[in-house]
């Protein structure tokens, strides 16, 4: 369950309180596996899901990255085309090693059955809070950047691309099952500017990373693709897809489940409503995509208000369909 590991459990707010800030958090593996394992102990879920962040990329290239309580991360934005070209060439591997480390201890907690996912945000989510220093409603301030200096623009995404292809070869090595590219912001792109920077970006992590491990399991998720969905799973060379809540199950379900497995798609409002709306959504997304290759997911995280009794609801019913 995306961001099964996280604000909506008790046990995780006590380990953040004892970890101090979110990246003090991600940063110290004892406790970033301790807080992965917590969702199986509790859950019994099939996966466990590392716990970490998708800016720890623009950290480890140099750039200062906080997290402000009630306001979300914020980031030195990046206004002009010189400061990129200043960035590292390669992510700082000293700064990234204790999630190696996190991966590593988290795998060994888990029973062989229980799959360890590991991640990394999409070059073109992850430019997106570079450059504006923060999220934004549309991600404007990135959108403009790339319209109006679109070779430094490029040459920003090829940075985040080239160490997200280290980072996830290394947490593949470390002992991750499976990884996932989350393009949290794909969907705010018109036609021809999500191949350029969706799609494109992702075929060259996905391919990188297959350099150097030929059998590595890639999940992609480039929310909000809709139409253009078939385009980036045929194109990416991801193994899985996967799909939000606003996508269309049947067009998903015949354009997208029969090029490959998916997961996904109920809506996170569902669950935190519980009750009949929960088992109705439940079992749309179970009709819809159960007699094809299908993980069960949510369609984006787990709000951090949600119930724990609505995801012990979820589960009962999605084990017993």
């Amino acid at each position: 369950m995306m961001r099964q590991a996280g604000r909506y459990l008790p046990e995780y707010r006590a380990v953040r309180q004892k970890a101090g800030g979110f990246l003090d958090l991600c940063f110290s593996p004892e406790l970033a596996a301790e807080v992965t394992l917590q969702p199986i102990r509790r859950f019994g879920f099939d996966a466990a899901i590392l716990f970490s962040d998708i800016l720890v990329i623009p950290h480890a290239l140099g750039r200062k990255v906080s997290f402000v309580a009630g306001e979300g991360p914020k980031l030195d934005p990046i206004d002009d085309p010189e400061t990129i070209a200043n960035l590292p060439l390669e992510a700082d591997q000293k700064i990234l090693s204790p999630i190696y480390e996190t991966v590593a201890r988290a795998k060994s907690g888990l029973l062989p059955n229980v799959t360890l996912l590991g991640f990394c945000g999409a070059p073109w989510t992850v430019a997106t809070y570079m450059i504006a220093g923060e999220g934004t409603p549309d991600q404007a301030p990135a959108r403009v950047f790339a319209y109006g200096f679109p070779d430094a623009f490029a040459e920003l995404i090829d940075r985040i691309a080239d160490a997200s292809i280290s980072y996830l070869v290394q947490q593949l090595k470390a002992g991750a099952d499976a990884v996932q590219i989350f393009d949290t912001w794909a969907g705010i792109l018109p036609p021809e500017e999500f191949h350029r920077w969706s799609v494109l970006p992702t075929k060259k992590i996905v391919a990188g990373v297959r350099k150097d491990i030929p059998e590595a399991k890639i999940i992609g998720f480039p929310r909000g693709a809709g139409s253009i969905l078939p385009v980036y799973t045929r194109e990416t060379n991801v193994d899985a897809i996967g799909l939000d809540w606003m996508i269309d199950k049947k067009f998903a379900r015949e354009n997208v489940q029969s090029l490959k497995p998916v997961q996904g798609n109920l809506d996170p409002l569902a669950l935190l409503a519980g009750g009949d709306a929960l088992d109705r959504a439940v079992d749309d997304v179970m009709a819809a995509f159960s007699n094809g290759p299908f993980i069960f997911n949510l369609g984006h995280g787990i709000l951090p208000e949600t119930p724990i009794e609505n995801v012990e609801q979820m589960i009962e019913r999605v084990r017993g369909n």
